[in-house]
């Protein structure tokens, strides 16, 4: 059987949970959102049954500057700040991981899709081109779902 590395973007998957399913359906007894925490795992669940991969880690973005704010200052000049009830989401879903044994990677000055990129390039991260299109080399196969 040949080794099989899944990598994903775990804040990109949390936010798109986040916006999938409503807030107000989500919730602990004592009001705690969990939307994106639900919405997370069972994507997370539903790769790991149809990939079936043999190591698997979860990449995040650290929610600090990067090297491209360092070049363009503009960098998500635009972009609105993340909800407070999703960012409170993000501690649950690390606790969700470590329960799994899936390891969580993160990077000062990368975003998590830098993350994703660099192992296709060794030394050194992509960070070229549009953020959900990164540069492989040919010989690393990719799925984009």
């Amino acid at each position: 059987m040949t080794d099989t590395l899944l990598l994903l973007d775990g804040h990109s998957l949390a936010y798109r949970a986040w916006f999938a399913l409503p807030v107000e359906n989500f919730a602990t007894t004592t009001g705690l959102p969990t939307n994106a925490v639900y919405g997370f795992t069972a994507m997370l669940i539903n790769v790991l049954r149809d990939e079936k991969p043999t190591k698997v880690a979860v990449a995040f973005d650290r929610g600090e500057p990067t090297f491209r704010h360092e070049k363009y200052v503009e960098y998500k000049a635009g972009r609105a700040k993340a909800p407070d009830e999703f960012r409170g989401q993000i501690s649950l879903i690390f606790e969700v991981l470590d329960a799994l044994g899936i390891r969580r990677l993160s990077a000062a000055g990368y975003e998590a899709d830098d993350i994703i990129a660099t192992p296709g390039h060794p030394g050194r991260a992509a960070g070229r081109g549009r953020p959900h299109r990164h540069r492989r080399p040919r010989h690393v196969p990719a799925r984009l779902g």
